[in-house]
C-alpha cells in the first residue's frame, strides 16, 4: 500500500527543549492513522510541522510523494485540517461560514455542494442558524466540514473530540469512519481518548517525549492471541520466586504494586492459573490485558 505521508528523522527544538526528537513514520493511503501520546509528547508540534505552521529543526516531510518544503502550496491544496477547537465566525450562519472558507481556499462551489457538506456532518437542518447557537459538538462537526470544503485527499484532525459529550464523540467517530471507509480519504487523527482510537484507527503511532515508541497496524499491536496477563496475589514476592523457578520466567514482563505481568498466549491462561494454585499461590485476580489503554500505558509509563 502506498504512503500519503513519509516523515524521516523529524526534530523540533524550542531553545533547550526537544519537543520532537528524531521522529520517523509513514501514513498509508486511505486509512485512519491514530496519533497517540500523553500531553506534551509532541503530537501537536508534529501536526503543526505537517501543516507548515512551524518549521522543523531537522528532518524531512514528504506528502503525496512531494517534499513539503518545496511543494507547500500544491500539498496544502489537497490537505484539510482542524487543530483542536475550530476558528469559526460565530455571528454568521453555518452556510455562510462554509462559503467564506471556500472563497479563502480559492475555490468556487455551488450552494448545493455546501449543503451536501453540511448534510455529511449532520448540520443540514442548521445551515442557516448562527454558529453562536451551536453546541461544542456542532462546532466541531462544522469545523470538519470547513476542513473538507475543498475536497482534500488528506485530512488531519488534532483532538477532534475535545470537550464533547458521549453523543458528540459518537457523531465524530461515525463521520471519521464514513470519510475513510466510504469516501476513501486518508485521515491522521490525534486523540487522548484511547477507547475511541481503538474503534476507528487502522494504524497507530505512539510517541513519548518526542520520540516514536511504536508504530504499526492495530491488529498487530493489540493481537488478542498474545496478551499481557495481570496476576494479583497476596504474596507478590513468593509468586515471583515460584515463577522464576518455572518455564513461565521467560514470559515475565514486569511486577509492581502487588501485580505481576506475563506475556503469554491466551490459551495458556488456564495452565498458568492451575500451576500457581497447585504451588499454593493465592490468586485474587488473573485477567488478560490487551486494550489500547493497557498497551499505551505499558509503553509510556514513567
Amino acid at each position: 500500500m502506498s504512503s500519503i505521508i513519509q516523515v524521516k528523522h523529524l526534530s523540533k527544538e524550542f531553545g533547550d527543549i526537544k519537543a520532537v526528537n528524531d521522529l520517523s513514520f509513514e501514513v498509508p493511503a486511505g486509512q485512519v492513522y491514530g496519533f497517540l501520546g500523553q500531553n506534551g509528547a509532541g503530537k501537536s508540534t508534529t501536526i503543526r510541522m505537517l501543516l507548515t505552521l512551524i518549521t522543523p529543526t531537522a528532518g524531512s516531510i514528504e506528502i503525496f510523494g512531494m517534499d513539503l518544503h518545496h511543494h507547500r502550496k500544491e500539498i496544502l491544496r489537497q490537505t484539510g485540517a482542524m487543530i483542536e477547537k475550530p476558528d469559526l465566525y460565530k455571528y454568521l450562519t453555518a452556510l455562510e461560514n462554509l462559503r467564506i472558507f471556500a472563497l479563502m481556499s480559492g475555490i468556487k462551489v455551488t450552494e448545493k455542494i455546501l449543503m451536501d457538506q453540511l448534510a455529511m456532518v449532520g448540520l443540514a437542518e442548521r445551515a442557516k442558524s448562527k454558529v453562536k447557537t451551536f453546541s461544542q459538538g456542532m462546532k466541531q462537526r462544522l469545523g470538519i466540514a470547513v476542513a473538507l470544503v475543498h475536497d482534500p485527499k488528506l485530512i488531519i484532525l488534532d483532538e477532534p473530540t475535545n470537550g464533547l459529550d458521549p453523543q458528540g464523540i459518537a457523531d465524530i467517530r461515525k463521520l471519521i469512519l464514513h470519510l475513510s471507509g466510504d469516501l476513501g480519504k486518508t485521515l491522521v487523527v490525534s486523540s487522548h481518548l484511547l477507547g475511541e482510537m481503538e474503534l476507528i484507527a487502522d494504524n497507530m503511532l505512539i510517541i513519548d517525549r518526542g520520540r516514536k515508541v511504536v508504530e504499526g497496524k492495530k491488529e498487530a499491536l493489540l493481537n488478542p492471541e498474545k496478551v499481557q496477563v495481570e496476576i494479583i496475589t497476596d504474596d507478590k514476592e513468593r509468586a515471583l520466586a515460584v515463577l522464576k523457578e518455572t518455564a513461565w520466567r521467560k514470559n515475565m514482563v514486569s511486577s509492581a504494586n502487588g501485580t505481576v505481568l506475563l506475556e503469554i498466549s491466551k490459551a495458556d491462561i488456564p495452565e498458568l492459573n492451575r500451576e500457581l494454585t497447585e504451588k499454593g499461590i493465592n490468586i485474587f485476580s488473573l485477567r488478560p490485558k490487551h486494550t489500547l489503554e493497557d498497551f499505551f500505558l505499558s509503553l509510556t509509563k514513567n
